[in-house]
């Protein structure tokens, strides 16, 4: 359970932040249209690409060499660097919710769902690259708990900014609560970096 346990963590710490995706979901959330379909489209598509992930990686393992393991962990903590980066760059981000209430037809909306998924380039880096490369070295089973724990992590996400949009909202443009957000989010993201570099030092170590 402590897998499906960093998967929930690391899926909530990838996903929290002011995107144009979960701005989208949370506009629709205000609106009342379509709620359940625009937060179901986008956490599917999570959960999809985080197992796409999770697979991708594992098939690939067996052709790794401990060289190439290496390179892709040192992409991992240059991955987490510039995440954590962009958090502390995002302290003082401003907010825009669209106030325009005019009615979006159920076809509009699962295509402009979709765009904002899947024409998103975080989503991949995200979800495909960094979920299923930190997973690379879990056993079989753990690679499955840590993938639901993310999944989950997106699922609780997107219905409850989707659905708890009024309450929110309020806290968008709030400096103080967004920096607290990522001051939890830059520890959990560093403690990581440390793992991974912990185990780029030992491959060092070996091989001196």
């Amino acid at each position: 359970m402590e897998f499906a346990l960093l998967g929930f963590l690391t899926g909530l710490s990838l996903i929290l932040a002011i995107g144009v995706q979960n701005i989208f979901v949370i506009e629709q959330g205000l609106k009342k249209q379509h709620v359940f379909l625009v937060c179901l489209i986008c956490s599917i598509s999570d959960f999809i690409l985080i197992f796409l992930g999770i697979f991708l990686f594992h098939y690939f393992t067996q052709y790794f060499t401990p060289t190439i393991e290496l390179v892709f962990n040192i992409l991992l903590v240059i991955f987490l660097i510039n995440f954590i980066y962009s958090k502390i760059k995002s302290f003082h981000t401003q907010v825009t919710i669209d106030q325009n209430f005019n009615f979006i037809e159920k076809k509009n909306v699962i295509f402009k769902t979709l765009g904002f998924t899947f024409l998103n380039a975080h989503v991949y880096s995200d979800t495909v690259f960094f979920l299923g490369n930190f997973s690379k070295s879990f056993l079989i089973l753990e690679k499955y708990f840590f993938g639901i724990g993310a999944a989950t992590a997106s699922f609780l996400f997107f219905f409850s900014i989707g659905y708890l949009s009024q309450y929110f909202s309020r806290y968008l443009n709030d400096r103080k609560i967004w920096k607290y957000i990522n001051i939890f989010i830059i520890l959990f993201m560093f403690l990581i970096t440390l793992y991974i570099s912990r185990d780029i030092f030992e491959f060092y170590k070996q091989n001196l």
